[in-house]
């Protein structure tokens, strides 16, 4: 019996870090998203590039900072 409940444990730890990982799914999209934007605003304005250059790299770290909380918390899931 009580192995049966540490296998229903497990397999709920997996199931839960599994969906904690969608968050990347969003990550990837977003920072498609921003460079896509950047190539195409370079593109229209290449003088101005090094004025919002700047605003993408900050927008690079925070969604990535993101992506590293959804795997903080995917960690935390499996190994807590």
């Amino acid at each position: 019996m009580e192995a049966e409940a540490l296998a229903i444990t497990q397999a709920a730890k997996y199931i839960g870090a599994g969906l904690a990982m969608f968050a990347l799914l969003g990550v990837g999209i977003g920072l498609g998203n921003l460079f896509s934007g950047l190539y195409q605003a370079a593109a229209r304005n290449p003088a101005a590039l090094n004025s919002y250059k700047t605003f993408v790299f900050i927008g690079f770290a925070l969604t990535e900072a993101a992506g590293l909380f959804a795997l903080v918390i995917a960690f935390l899931i499996l190994f807590a």
